[in-house]
């Protein structure tokens, strides 16, 4: 199973299934979907308004990969359920952790 990211000039996109509301904060794994890409499946507690929920998935995301919060914005799909997580950083690095926290969440 490939990495759910795309290494970038400046950092690494990654791509995020984000489910809202729930009971706790996770990242829960990486998940493929029927056409073929991965996502990391994330929970939030936040609810999807104003915002709340893509603030709570990049300190969420920040905190799993030990980079500043500042590092991640939501590049893409602000109102969707399947999101791109801009993380600016050392692309290496950065991917290397990602592929990290990717497999301890796979089950």
């Amino acid at each position: 199973m490939s990495a759910p990211l795309r290494i970038r000039e400046n950092g690494v996109d990654l791509f995020v299934r984000l489910t809202p509301k729930s009971s706790v904060d996770r990242l829960e794994g990486v998940e493929t979907s029927a056409d073929g890409r991965s996502h990391l499946k994330a929970r939030v507690r936040a609810v999807p308004e104003n915002g709340a929920a893509n603030q709570a998935l990049e300190k969420l995301v920040a905190k799993g990969l030990g980079v500043p919060a500042s590092a991640v914005s939501v590049a893409a799909g602000g109102t969707a359920r399947l999101k791109t997580l801009r993380i600016s950083g050392e692309p290496s690095a950065l991917a290397s952790s990602v592929e990290a926290l990717c497999d301890s969440r796979s089950t």
